[in-house]
């Protein structure tokens, strides 16, 4: 054009407001300006990859400056949100770590062997608290990664929306195994070995579970399909792993 812009130039341009509203959170945002540009430059001829324009701008260049601010902004909504799953995994994990020390029912006095050793509600909890504390601990550090990422422009097609998603994943299962843990020992101390204790121990545990689901799943939702889902054009990722 007149600004000696390539169509990766153009592709390279912020989208208008009504285009990026289709996704929530500057970090989604990023990523499908991202999508975009590499779909087009997937066509392009190679050498418009090295044309400038101009202001002496190569499109890669351009498509950086375009999008300064929203860079900005999904670096801090990223890092918002990985703040409070890491706060909330912290927490998760002192609490389960607590629980494997004061194991419920004490030892016997004369053999040192756990009481309840060989109850199915005590293996049950000695499992669950393992499980919640292992995955509460790798949901710590993959968030601690998202907090210590570079931020490059390219970090927000796959590595920092994948991140993200592992991280709601084993804090939601931290949560889930951690409830378990706690239904199985409040059984042992209390249930006296009747069925409705135990069905009302489920009850209740499914329900901060649930209530955890129904907020943070969407979000969940919205991260896969955004980054494995077919996109603005069509195609699956094929980078689920790398």
């Amino acid at each position: 054009d007149t600004n000696n812009d390539n169509i990766l130039h153009l592709a390279g341009k912020l989208a208008p407001p009504h285009r990026l509203s289709l996704v929530s959170g500057a970090a989604l945002q990023m990523q499908r300006e991202l999508h975009w540009f590499k779909e087009i430059e997937k066509y392009a001829p190679r050498a418009f990859s090295e044309s400038e324009n101009e202001n002496k701008d190569k499109p890669k260049m351009a498509f950086i400056k375009e999008h300064e601010n929203l860079i900005k902004e999904g670096e801090k909504w990223m890092k918002g949100t990985a703040k409070f799953y890491t706060l909330a995994a912290a927490l998760i994990a002192t609490v389960v770590f607590a629980a494997a020390i004061t194991i419920p029912g004490g030892n016997h006095d004369d053999t040192g062997i756990r009481n309840f050793s060989k109850e199915i509600a005590f293996k049950v909890f000695a499992v669950s608290d393992a499980l919640s504390l292992f995955l509460s601990i790798a949901s710590v550090l993959i968030c601690l990664s998202i907090l210590t990422a570079r931020y490059a422009e390219d970090d927000f097609l796959f590595a920092l929306p994948r991140r993200l998603i592992f991280g709601l994943v084993t804090l939601f299962l931290s949560v889930t195994f951690m409830m378990i843990a706690y239904s199985g020992a409040i059984y042992l101390l209390f249930g006296e070995k009747k069925a409705w204790i135990l069905i009302a121990l489920a009850a209740l545990a499914c329900f901060p579970v649930t209530l955890y689901g129904n907020l943070q799943f969407p979000l969940l939702v919205e991260l896969i399909y955004s980054t494995y889902g077919p996109g603005i054009f069509g195609k699956h990722s094929n980078r689920l792993i790398r």
